[in-house]
C-alpha cells in the first residue's frame, strides 16, 4: 500500500467521523459566507460575479455548506468529497434546503470527472490536505472549461501562533495536513493565467487567543475555525479594529505572509 493510498483512507475515515457526528441543524450555510468572520468567503464571492446557470465544482465539499450556498444563488453544483458521509452529509442538506447537488466520492488527484464541464472550481480548505499537488491543479485544469476560473482558500505555512494552536489541535486535524508555502502558489502558475492571492486574519486571530486564555476552549474542544462563523457583530465590537488593521498588513510585503489564510485564484488558458 503506498503512502499516498493510507493518506487517502486516513483522510476518508476522519471525515467519514466527523460527518456521522454532526447533525443537520449544525451545518452553518449562509454564516460561511456572511458571517463578519467570514472574510475569505466574502471576498470569493466579491471576485466570482453572477453564480446563476454556471457549473460549478466544489472539491473538497465537506459538509456541503457551500455547495448549498452556491445552488442556492443558481449554480449548477457539482460536491466532490474523499469521504462519503460528506458526500452523503451534503446532499441531504441540499434537500433541507431545497436545491438538487449532485454528489461524487473521489480523490481530489484523479478526479472522475468529464474534461472541460466547468465554468468555476470552488477548493475551501482542500489543497492542504493534498500531498499530490501538482496532480491536482493538473485535474483542476482538465475540468475547467477554457477560459474558466478556480478559487481556493487554505491556511498558511508561517504564522507562529497559528503553527502552536496546529501542535495542540491534534485532534480535530489530520496527520496529512500541510499548510501552503509560497512555492504552492508558484505551482499554481504552471497550470493557470493570472494567478493571484490575497490573504486575511493576522492581528484579527486575536480572535483565537480570546477563545483560549479568556474564554477556556482548548483547540480540541471546538474548531475555531467553525467557531468564528457563529459570532455576532455585537460580540465582535473590539475585534472589527483588528479587522480593519489586517486590510493594510495583509497587503504589506512580507507582512502578509504571516496571514493564517490565503485565498488563491486562477483561470484556466482559453483555447
Amino acid at each position: 500500500m503506498t503512502p499516498e493510498t493510507i493518506s487517502h483512507q486516513r483522510e476518508a475515515a476522519f471525515h467519514d467521523s466527523w460527518a456521522s457526528s454532526t447533525s443537520l441543524s449544525e451545518v452553518l450555510v449562509r454564516e460561511c459566507f456572511e458571517a463578519p468572520t467570514a472574510l475569505e468567503n466574502q471576498f470569493i464571492l466579491s471576485q466570482m460575479g453572477p453564480l446563476a446557470g454556471k457549473k460549478l465544482l466544489d472539491l473538497g465539499a465537506g459538509l456541503g455548506e457551500s455547495s448549498v450556498y452556491f445552488a442556492l444563488h443558481g449554480a449548477c453544483v457539482t460536491a466532490v468529497d474523499i469521504s462519503p458521509q460528506m458526500v452523503a452529509t451534503a446532499l441531504s442538506l441540499g434537500k433541507k434546503f431545497g436545491v438538487q447537488l449532485e454528489g461524487i466520492v473521489s480523490c481530489a488527484e484523479n478526479l472522475n470527472l468529464p474534461a472541460e464541464t466547468y465554468d468555476i472550481i470552488y477548493a475551501a480548505n482542500t489543497i492542504h490536505h493534498i500531498h499530490n499537488r501538482a496532480s491536482l491543479f493538473e485535474q483542476m485544469s482538465r475540468a475547467l472549461k477554457p477560459g474558466g476560473i478556480f478559487f481556493s482558500y487554505d491556511p498558511l505555512a508561517y504564522n507562529p501562533l497559528i503553527n502552536i494552536y496546529r501542535r495542540m489541535a491534534t485532534e480535530v486535524r489530520t496527520p496529512d495536513e500541510a499548510p501552503l508555502t509560497a512555492a504552492d502558489i508558484a505551482l499554481a502558475r504552471k497550470y493557470f493565467t493570472g494567478v493571484r492571492h490575497r490573504e486575511f486574519w493576522i492581528s484579527a486571530l486575536a480572535l483565537f487567543l480570546k477563545y483560549y486564555l479568556v474564554d477556556r476552549i482548548h483547540p480540541n474542544q471546538d474548531r475555531y475555525w467553525k467557531r468564528i462563523l457563529r459570532e455576532t457583530p455585537k460580540r465582535l465590537r473590539w475585534w472589527t479594529p483588528l479587522r480593519a488593521l489586517d486590510n493594510v498588513l495583509t497587503r504589506t510585503p512580507l507582512v502578509r505572509w504571516l496571514a493564517w489564510n490565503v485565498v488563491v485564484w486562477g483561470r484556466k488558458p482559453p483555447r
